[in-house]
This record gives C-alpha cells, sequence and structure tokens, in this order.
C-alpha cells in the first residue's frame, strides 16, 4: 500500500473521535407531474438538494408546516411512493470553464451531444447574489450585433440587459443568433439558452451555429420541451453561472434566454402543483422577483473586480402585438432598454421588422463610439418624422419640397435599414453607409439600386481601409470615391 495513504490514514485515526452522527432521513409521500412531498425531514431549507433511494433528485421548492414540497431534476422509474429520501450536503452547482465551449449540455451540466464527459476545472452555484453595486462600472464599451438597426440607432454595450420582444414568428431569435454570430473574433464567449423547445428547434439552433463557426465560442444550455419541469426553470440560472465564471475572471460574455415566456409559464405550473397562491394572469407573486434575480447578474464589473461583463438578450413573447402584458411589463422594468418587433412590418417586407418608434436602449448610448455617435446623431428622430410625413402622402395631399426630399430621404434609409438574417455587417460598413446616406450621396439613387450599390460599398470597405478613428473628412472622401466607381461600373 502506498506509504502517503497510510500516512494520511494515521493522521485521521489520530484526530478521530467518536461521537454521535445524526442523519435526518424522509419519506415520499406522493410523486406527480414533476413534484415530489416528502415527509421527515425538518432541517430541509429551501434551495436544498434531495436524494431518493433509486437516485432520483430533487431540489426543495416549498415548505410547508409538515410536509416539504421538491422539483425533480432527475426521476427515475423506480421513484414510487415510500422511498427514503435524505438532504445531500452540497448545494445545487454546476461544472463551469473552458470545457464547455462548443458543447451542448443540460442544466445540471451532463453533455446531450453525444460527447465524452465533460470534467470541469471549477464549479459554480446556480444561484448568488448579484454583483453589489461598488462591484460595478459604467457600460463603456459597444456589443456590435452586426445589424444596422441596432448598432446605430438602438445600440448595446457589454454589460447591458436588453429585451427582445415581439410576437412569434417575427425574428427574435433569429436576431439573437445573429447577434452570436456576429461576436466570431470580437473575443466575446457565448450562452445560449434554450429553455423549452422543440427538439427540431435545438437541432436547427446547433446546425446553424456550426456551419458560422459561431459553435467555437458558444456553449448551448438546453432544457427541451420534454424535459421535466424543474429542468427547465433552472436553464437560465446554470446558462447565466456559466457566463458568470468567465466574468469574474475578466471576459466578455453574452447570455441569450430564448424565451422567459416559457421560463414564466413553468414557474407557474411548478407554482400552483405545489398549491402557491396564484395572481395577476395565475402567476404567483414572486415572479418578478426570480426574473429580477437572474437579469440583475449581468453587468459591468469594474477594473478591482476583474472588469469582465455579462450582456443578456432575453427574449419575451406577446400576444397580438400586447406589451402591457403581465411578464412583458415585468421585464420591460427590469431591463434597460427593448427591441420590439412588429407584425406590420414584417408583413410589409421590412427585415428585421424592428419598430424603432417602440424600441429604446436607455444606457447603450454611453457605449457608442463617437464617429458612429456623431453621424446617428438626429437619424433616429428624422425617421420617425418621416413616417409621419408619409402619411400624409395616402390621402393625396399637396407637399412642400422640403417635404418631399424629405420623404424621399426617408424612403432611401428604409431601404438602407433592411437586412437578411444571418447576415451580420462589421461596424466600419456601418460607418461608412451613415457617411454617404448624411452627405446625401444616394439622394437621387432609385430605391431598387439602393442593395446593389450597399453591396458594392460593403466589398470595398471589407478591402479596403477604413478605420473608426479615422477623421470624417477622410472616410467620407473614401465612401464618395468609391460610390462613384460604383456608379461608373454601373453606366
Amino acid at each position: 500500500m502506498n506509504s502517503d495513504l497510510l500516512q494520511r490514514r494515521a493522521e485521521w485515526l489520530k484526530h478521530y473521535r467518536p461521537r454521535m452522527r445524526i442523519r435526518e432521513r424522509g419519506r415520499l409521500v406522493s410523486v406527480g407531474d414533476g413534484i415530489a412531498w416528502v415527509d421527515g425531514l425538518p432541517g430541509a431549507a429551501m434551495d436544498d438538494l434531495l436524494e431518493f433511494a433509486d437516485g432520483s433528485r430533487g431540489l426543495v421548492f416549498d415548505l410547508t408546516g409538515g410536509l416539504v414540497g421538491a422539483v425533480l431534476l432527475t426521476e427515475t422509474a423506480k421513484l414510487t411512493a415510500g422511498a427514503v429520501a435524505r438532504l445531500l450536503p452540497k448545494p445545487l452547482g454546476i461544472g463551469v470553464g473552458d470545457e464547455l465551449l462548443g458543447r451542448v449540455i443540460d442544466p445540471l451540466g451532463q453533455p446531450l451531444d453525444g460527447g465524452a464527459p465533460i470534467e470541469s476545472t471549477a464549479w459554480r452555484r446556480l444561484e448568488v447574489a448579484a454583483p453589489a453595486i461598488i462591484q460595478r462600472d459604467f457600460v463603456n464599451e459597444p456589443l456590435y450585433t452586426g445589424n444596422k438597426v441596432l448598432d446605430t440607432m438602438i445600440p448595446i454595450g457589454r454589460g447591458q440587459r436588453q429585451l427582445l420582444i415581439g410576437d412569434e414568428g417575427l425574428g427574435r431569435s433569429s436576431l439573437a443568433l445573429d447577434t452570436v454570430v456576429n461576436q466570431r473574433g470580437q473575443d466575446v464567449y457565448c450562452i445560449y439558452v434554450l429553455i423549452g423547445q422543440k427538439r427540431s428547434a435545438v437541432v436547427d439552433v446547433l446546425g446553424l451555429l456550426r456551419d458560422y463557426g459561431a459553435l467555437d465560442y458558444t456553449v448551448l444550455v438546453v432544457a427541451e420541451a420534454s424535459a421535466l419541469p424543474g429542468l427547465q426553470h433552472l436553464a437560465p440560472f446554470a446558462g447565466c453561472s456559466i457566463a458568470e465564471y468567465w466574468m469574474r475572471r475578466g471576459r466578455d460574455t453574452l447570455v441569450v434566454y430564448d424565451d422567459l415566456s416559457t421560463h414564466a409559464k413553468t414557474y407557474r405550473e411548478l407554482s400552483l402543483l405545489l398549491r402557491r397562491p396564484p395572481g395577476r394572469e395565475a402567476y404567483p407573486g414572486d415572479i418578478f422577483s426570480v426574473h429580477a434575480r437572474l437579469l440583475e447578474r449581468a453587468t459591468c464589473l469594474n477594473p478591482q473586480e476583474g472588469g469582465g461583463s455579462m450582456t443578456a438578450l432575453p427574449i419575451i413573447e406577446t400576444q397580438q402585438g400586447e406589451i402591457a402584458a403581465y411578464i412583458p411589463t415585468n421585464l420591460i422594468s427590469i431591463t434597460d432598454g427593448q427591441v420590439y418587433l412588429d407584425r406590420e412590418l414584417f408583413a410589409a417586407g421590412f427585415r428585421p421588422a424592428i419598430d424603432i418608434g417602440k424600441s429604446v436602449s436607455r444606457i447603450g448610448g454611453r457605449a457608442q463610439h463617437p464617429a458612429i455617435k456623431r453621424e446617428a446623431g438626429r437619424m433616429k428622430l428624422d425617421y420617425l418624422q418621416f413616417l409621419e410625413l408619409e402619411i400624409f402622402t395616402r390621402f393625396g395631399a399637396r407637399l412642400e419640397a422640403s417635404m418631399e426630399r424629405a420623404i424621399r430621404r426617408g424612403r432611401v434609409l428604409r431601404e438602407i435599414l433592411k437586412q437578411e438574417r444571418l447576415r451580420p455587417l462589421p461596424i466600419e460598413f456601418q460607418l461608412a453607409w451613415m457617411l454617404a446616406f448624411n452627405d446625401g450621396l444616394l439622394d437621387e439613387v432609385e430605391l431598387d439600386e439602393v442593395p446593389r450599390l450597399l453591396a458594392q460599398l460593403q466589398r470595398q470597405v471589407e478591402a479596403g481601409e477604413i478605420s473608426l478613428d479615422d477623421g470624417r473628412d477622410r472616410c467620407s472622401a473614401q465612401v464618395r470615391d468609391w460610390l462613384a466607381s460604383a456608379e461608373r461600373t454601373t453606366q
């Protein structure tokens, strides 16, 4: 036998003292619908882990006068009433670290992609307090999404919580995936959390990220529709803990929660099964607290805490465009802004269907690059004024020449802002097209020619030299030359 092992055993025996050891044992009273009621665990506390005789595990979710209510995290066919239950000393957590990059896992850290078991180098609890105010810093760096509307008029900063809101089928997930794809080469680790989605949707997201080379810096946390409700509830907290590990080590991270509407419904289901009193729309009274605890963990840390950041993109579904419903209003009040997708814009062919009037970024402008901020300036306000002016043209009203010019410029801008999905654009191109528009270089261009000129401008930007830090005169002159060259080629 190894001498070191013998020495450790001798040391342990030297300090061993016999004493009475008390361990609580409970009994499973009933189980069903992902909920277990246990009797005989007086020392149980909220969020304690339970283990049953058959190997199933649960999380203490409710305490009553005589019983402990737990949500099941794993369940076997042998779990029946009368099974012995015991408390586990270790709190609920997940393995974290670089080993997770490129993997698909469940909220407990188990691989779902058929790969080798994950041997994580670190471990974090799923439920921790959000960073204190003194640990936080101002949002001061931009997170580029590759989208023309967002990067210019509704900017997002690293450490911000920006809500993606709209009806089903309007491209909320596509917008989030575009943002993840655009982080390639930006030194941002991404965590994409899928909550209650069909397996086909999970496979589509996985294949898309793999095809666009985004899986190398992304972790997929999946609790599909067939998973236990307890796992669906824990999925966003698992993704947040994974991102928080990197944030504490000075890295920038991005977390997408797809979507929190399903998460809220799952929490409502669990609460009703645990016999908690329902509130508005049958949701429990603490649903606001649950989402606030989750989203408040997204922030930008100060240099003393490592200087990392966690940007959150929660997705929420509306019904018939109603943003005044209970869950949407809760999340709007928690987050730092929202991107609203409108069905009428989608039907009219404006993609992505972002309603610029209802969308806002409360703090993203502070992180915007000065060159982009200068050119974006009044663009959002001018575009909204154009939409109001355009209404008069429907009635055949006679307009002044200045108003006709404003309407034409607005239509050109609307054509510029259209963008295909999974076509993220570099920020240098965003500066180039804004310079071209603000200098009036596209005012006389026919609308059907705008996409071709923009494509030519993009090729020139990618092949040439244009920097955000160059002076405006130099950049503007270069854009003029490129567009002049493109027009000569057409002629």
